[in-house]
């Protein structure tokens, strides 16, 4: 058998929905007889992640993220297919399992919210089997490292967004967890805590050699954290490989950012650009191209020759871009 962490083949989710027309009538026609369409939330996906491998899990509103983090969570069971996760099979919610899993929703909390966090980590304590100097041991490691200390005997309700999610990673992995799923865990949280929160990730990754699987539709979560990134669209698997591969594959070219001199005034039209070099936008002194790999040294060397330079730099298109146009079947 594979020495993955984490297999998954041929894995399928359909929901069967209810649906009716507008009105009393069809409301109350719908008591004797409802109708159903069959929605596939995710259809055959396949891939296998490493121990300790950070893996980002992307996709639209709607692609299957949340049903397939939630069926190897062992929340749902999958309409067909199989996984295993550490060895074991996750919707038979093993308690050997339990406790080798944790799994943070952005939306969600698992600290109650009248209560300091300190007696929620006590609860959670209770329930995984921790004993005292070992949970005391735990949180004391985890509140350094986030550097909340001064937050743990307030009631949850008066803590910022931040403070909140910082309580929560620590409640996910106060009994260390071999695999952590991570859905959408920065959503709402400001710039500075969300680079904080990365931070915090790798380090605790690297310190534990943790396997974690992260969605989140802020591409700066997934270019610091994932060297590898699997594309969900419409339930279905369109890409498992490495941040590089993704826009050496699908975008292959390069743009080229200018500022330009303020004293060069010449227009748009008397600009002869070289084959395999387009002007993408022009801002004033501040214009961007495009050229293909291939063609990037007989480029910057043309634009250093004609134009009078005063900063360039050479870019990877945007991965927000990229991955945009792969879920509109552009590319």
């Amino acid at each position: 058998m594979s020495k993955a962490h984490i297999i998954v083949r041929n894995l399928t989710k359909v929901y069967r929905v209810p649906e009716r027309n507008e009105g009393l009538a069809a409301a109350i026609g719908s008591l004797w007889r409802r109708k159903y369409r069959e929605v596939e939330a995710v259809r055959d996906i396949s891939f296998s992640i490493e121990k300790g491998e950070i893996v980002g899990f992307l996709g639209p509103n709607g692609a299957g993220k949340t049903t397939s983090l939630k069926m190897l969570a062992g929340l749902l069971y999958p309409s067909s297919g199989e996984a295993y996760v550490a060895g074991f099979i996750p919707w038979k919610r093993q308690p050997e399992y339990l406790r080798r899993m944790s799994m943070v929703l952005g939306n969600k909390s698992q600290v109650i919210w009248d209560i300091p966090a300190w007696d929620s980590f006590r609860l959670l304590g209770d329930i995984y089997g921790l004993p005292a100097a070992k949970l005391r041991a735990a949180v004391d490691e985890l509140c350094t490292l986030l550097d909340m200390h001064e937050i743990l005997n307030r009631p949850v309700r008066m803590l910022s967004l931040g403070q909140r999610m910082k309580c929560e990673l620590v409640a996910a992995l106060l009994y260390r967890p071999e695999i952590l799923f991570l859905d959408e865990p920065t959503l709402g949280l400001d710039v500075s805590m969300q680079r904080r929160f990365r931070q915090f990730i790798a380090d605790y990754n690297c310190r534990f050699g943790t396997t974690v699987i992260l969605t989140s539709h802020y591409m700066a979560d997934v270019e610091a954290l994932c060297p590898r990134i699997i594309l969900i669209n419409q339930g279905q698997l369109c890409y498992d490989g490495s941040l590089q591969g993704l826009t050496q594959r699908f975008a292959p070219g390069k743009l080229l950012r200018l500022i330009l001199s303020e004293r060069y005034v010449e227009s748009e039209a008397d600009l002869a650009l070289p084959a395999g070099l387009e002007l993408l936008k022009r801002d004033g002194v501040t214009w961007t191209l495009r050229t293909s790999q291939q063609d990037i040294l007989t480029s910057v060397s043309h634009i250093l020759r004609h134009l009078p330079i005063v900063d360039l730099t050479v870019e990877d298109p945007p991965l927000e871009t990229v991955i945009d146009q792969m879920y509109r079947g552009e590319i």
